[in-house]
């Protein structure tokens, strides 16, 4: 992922005060939770070494990727109004930063980008498991730690799992010619490659979107908007980078010894990552849990977009963990948030961690099986006291209310089964007919003032939107509801819920900011691209109805890699057969993969490279430009809050 700088924009002049009724719900949370537990404090100052002392970290060009001087406002004991109490205590904790040893030789960088690098001292050199997310922030980690010890050379670079923040750094530590010479070793769960650069490429425009509200990207960092991300503090704005893995472990109980470290893995697929390992460390007596035992809940579905996770795998991949290694780990850490020590601890925390998600799988079952529809199911489904009051379980990513709903999807999909539900007018239509029947807009938003009045925010929220989706340029409408969205946003546990209503409050007041996106590629990514994925996404690019009644041939033959493929353009969809050639094509291109990857990356187009003589033509090159002119070109900032 490319990612926006960490400067954000003001908000807009219009962002308000908490309300009484806000002050009054985040008051009583004081109540209902262990706040005078301080252990969490503890555990994340211990074993501190050093850090930055101006936690500032920039580019070759001198831009800021991160920057940990703008959440200074968190340094208050006391949680503001604007801010759940238990979310500022998650921010605070996320804050804590710096180089900390968390065994005999193992030490991690944390709160330099939204994940830790973790770094293991060999005979000879180190082996860096998960190096951040951007080569600007994993450079500054390591060389932090070459401050306080001697300069050994990276042996080895582990990806615990497949997602952006755990490889995107690795060319900060590593070059790619020492990995291709053999020098440096990359280890990857089997499957990394694919869904590295799947999970980033088909939806990706819509998924760059929707990030930019779940992580706040344009909210200034104050206690009215940005304060943390649940995981970390947010996520880093440098170049994103990526090594392919030179060895892939294939099976639980993999073993492998890299400079006498030795290492026992332990697949976890399907669970947080689609591609995800565990690696437990004999000689130190310290299990990697990767990401699937942090000190939250995690998300069951994410609110960027991604296909449901599997609750069975994840609690059955911790509970193989507490039965492997529970009994012999003397701590467990994460590639997110602070470690567990102690025996007693550990076990602790994975049986509760285990049955957290055992319990929303189950019980969201219980209630399907009862007849509760998706939403009912989310309003019902409460942890039992047990769960719900040790703090590695509460909802500071995911949510007991959103995975419940991810549950339900992955059984039943999106249909409650009744009827009225299976074909209802899509928002905008629907918006129109809502308002005239409920007497117009003035009824509606003097309805809804008197419910925000009692601080009804849900229902504001909710009903609100009609009319603004009525009457989009209805500026009373925007700004009631973003007043309710604002101060849900105040009240909510979660940082990424908070993120989401405060950056649709914004864009009500403030409309689409004219700023980058977030985005889920990058130049190594896209070089990553199997010739399959790139003829998947480009069938994905079809403009389907204008290629109504069209058809054409193409051979691709790629001179670099020596492949041919097929392509067919017929019925409106793009179909591809690799290793074939058409016998009478329309038209033949021939080229490398290598300008392809560029063509891809932006850096020139098939024009450009046609003229070059770089690409070369045959037959009726007509066809191959009408093919081009049916291809759509995603815009990344389309509406979401208005129509």
């Amino acid at each position: 992922m490319n990612k926006p700088s960490q400067t954000t924009q003001q908000t807009g002049s219009q962002v308000k005060d908490a309300s009484t009724k806000t002050q009054s719900s985040n008051a009583s949370l004081l109540t209902t939770l262990p706040f005078s537990q301080k252990e969490d404090f503890e555990n994340a100052k211990k074993g501190f070494i050093a850090t930055l002392s101006d936690p500032i970290i920039k580019n070759e060009q001198g831009q800021v990727v991160w920057d940990l001087d703008v959440y200074r406002f968190l340094s208050s004991d006391t949680a503001p109004a604007t801010v759940n109490p238990s979310l500022w205590r998650q921010a605070q904790l996320n804050l804590t930063h710096g180089l900390f040893q968390v065994t005999e030789h193992i030490y991690q960088i944390r709160g330099f980008d939204l994940s830790n690098m973790t770094i293991i001292e060999g005979n000879t050199g180190l082996i860096i498991i998960d190096p951040l997310l951007c080569s600007e922030t994993a450079r500054a980690g390591l060389a932090l730690y070459y401050q306080h010890f001697p300069r050994k050379p990276v042996h080895a670079v582990i990806y615990t799992h497949s997602h952006t923040d755990h490889y995107g750094g690795v060319k900060g530590v590593v070059s790619e010619a020492d990995v291709q010479t053999g020098k440096v070793q990359i280890l990857a769960p089997k499957g990394f490659m694919e869904y590295a650069v799947s999970e980033n490429v088909l939806a990706g425009n819509a998924m760059s979107r929707r990030a930019f509200y779940m992580y706040g990207a344009i909210l200034s960092k104050n206690a009215r908007g940005q304060v943390d991300a649940g995981l970390g503090k947010t996520i880093s704005a440098g170049s994103v980078t990526l090594i392919p893995p030179t060895d892939t472990i294939n099976k639980t109980d993999a073993q492998r010894s890299i400079d006498g470290v030795e290492m026992v893995f332990q697949l976890a697929m399907n669970t947080e990552a689609p591609s995800e390992m565990l690696i437990y460390f004999p000689q130190f007596k310290a299990l990697c849990a990767a990401e699937d035992m942090t000190h939250n809940l995690h998300n069951l579905y994410t609110l960027r977009g991604a296909e449901v996770r599997d609750p069975v795998a994840w609690w059955k991949t911790i509970n193989e963990a507490l039965e492997n290694f529970g009994d012999r780990a003397k701590v467990v850490f994460a590639q997110h948030h602070w470690p567990t020590w102690g025996q007693q601890n550990i076990q602790t925390f994975l049986t509760k961690q285990r049955d957290l998600y055992k319990y929303i799988h189950d019980q969201t079952l219980n209630l399907m099986n009862k007849g509760y529809t998706m939403l009912e199911v989310a309003e019902m489904l409460q942890l039992p006291e047990s769960l719900a009051t040790v703090w590695y379980n509460r909802d500071y990513y995911g949510s007991i209310n959103h995975n419940a709903k991810a549950v339900y999807q992955k059984y039943l999909g999106f249909y409650s089964s009744n009827p009225a539900d299976l074909h209802p007018l899509p928002p905008e239509a629907a918006a129109k007919k809502y308002v005239e029947y409920m007497g117009g807009p003035e009824a509606v938003l003097q309805k809804a003032r008197e419910a925000f009045a009692a601080g009804d925010y849900r229902w504001v929220a909710q009903v609100v939107n009609h009319v603004v989706f009525a009457q989009p340029d209805n500026q009373q409408a925007r700004q009631l509801q973003a007043d309710a969205l604002e101060q849900l946003g105040y009240q909510t546990e979660n940082p990424t819920w908070r993120n989401e209503y405060l950056t649709g409050a914004s864009e009500l007041r403030n409309g689409i900011p004219a700023m980058p996106g977030i985005r889920t590629d990058s130049p190594d990514v896209i070089k990553a691209m199997t010739l399959d994925m790139f003829f998947d996404y480009l069938g994905v690019r079809l403009n389907g109805p204008k290629a109504q009644g069209k058809t054409i041939k193409l051979n691709c033959i790629f001179t670099d890699i020596d492949q041919e493929y097929a392509v067919l353009l017929d019925n409106c969809v793009l179909t591809y057969t690799p290793r074939k050639q058409f016998a009478q094509p329309d038209v033949t291109l021939t080229m490398t993969k290598a300008i392809l990857d560029a063509i891809n990356m932006g850096a020139t187009t098939f024009e450009q490279e046609i003229s070059f003589s770089s690409i070369k033509v045959t037959g009726d090159s007509n066809k191959f430009k009408e093919l081009l002119s049916l291809m759509d070109t995603f815009e990344q900032s389309f509406a979401i809050v208005t129509p």
